[in-house]
């Protein structure tokens, strides 16, 4: 069996996540989903739980991140310069903050970074492995 992940994010509203997660692409998936949780999914292999904040205290008594800080950095790969726009873009049309950190283009590799609405950090990239394995990727 291929291994999967299963990223959970605390949110404070659970329609507004589900409306910006959907509009980068992931498809929500009511079976394991309720009031309290929705489960987003990417491919076979990438889910994201999005969890309100009573049921992930429900998981553990540690306390959430506060809002503006960097606990993980989710990074995810795009097929090209386009598209890590156009997610962007998306993502800030739903209540997401585009480009938190300054844009990065190494000529081999171009990333961004939005925010979802609760301020989980995601960074969309492309990179041309043909020039990264060609040592062009030493930047």
């Amino acid at each position: 069996m291929a291994h999967m992940i299963f990223v959970n994010l605390p949110v404070t509203d659970l329609a507004r996540s589900i409306a910006f997660y959907e509009a980068l692409g992931f498809t929500h998936n009511p079976q394991f989903s309720d009031d309290a949780g929705a489960c987003m999914v990417l491919s076979e292999a990438i889910h994201v739980m999005l969890l309100t904040h009573g049921k992930w205290q429900g998981f553990t008594t540690r306390p959430i991140c506060p809002r503006e800080s960097s606990e993980v950095s989710l990074a995810i790969t795009c097929d090209s310069r386009e598209a890590v726009d156009r997610l962007v873009e998306a993502g800030a049309a739903r209540g997401g903050t585009a480009d938190v950190n300054p844009p990065e283009d190494h000529g081999f590799m171009y990333q961004r970074t939005i925010c979802d609405p609760d301020d989980h950090v995601w960074e969309p990239f492309w990179m041309d492995m043909s020039a990264a394995h060609e040592g062009q990727g030493d930047a």
